[in-house]
């Protein structure tokens, strides 16, 4: 009983990842009807850059729960966010080195855009009631 409240409580993370990939996509058709494959690319590649991190944020703090082992959940986040950090670096670096966008206002467009979803997290990750 008690891990059944201990799963509601927790947020559903789901609908914000959700939410990201659907502004890139979003971002993505209209970046290929107004100016082709090319701007369709980038707006991929800068939505990929903001979402591959924010999955392994969830990934890795999903493991932990807070309550008893508040200490270990505070260590994990901030271990977390540095692994997030340090991936969007390493995959900007990797972007504008192997591939560069070739038009490079889509692609951080994408990225901002999917960024600024968490503005929308209070909203997206409370709890809805059950009909």
């Amino acid at each position: 009983m008690h891990r059944a409240s201990a799963a509601r409580r927790r947020p559903a993370f789901r609908r914000l990842l959700v939410a990201q990939g659907l502004v890139v996509l979003v971002m993505a058709l209209v970046a290929s009807v107004v100016s082709g494959v090319d701007a369709l690319i980038s707006t991929l590649a800068g939505g990929l850059v903001c979402l591959v991190p924010q999955l392994y944020f969830t990934w890795r703090l999903g493991s932990v729960r807070g309550g008893r082992q508040a200490r270990r959940y505070v260590s994990n986040f901030y271990r977390a966010e540095a692994g997030k950090f340090g991936l969007t670096v390493a995959l900007f670096v990797v972007v504008f080195i192997t591939a560069p966008p070739s038009n490079p206002i889509f692609f951080f467009s994408a990225y901002v855009a999917a960024l600024f979803v968490h503005w929308l997290a209070p909203w997206l990750l409370r709890e809805r009631p059950t009909p």
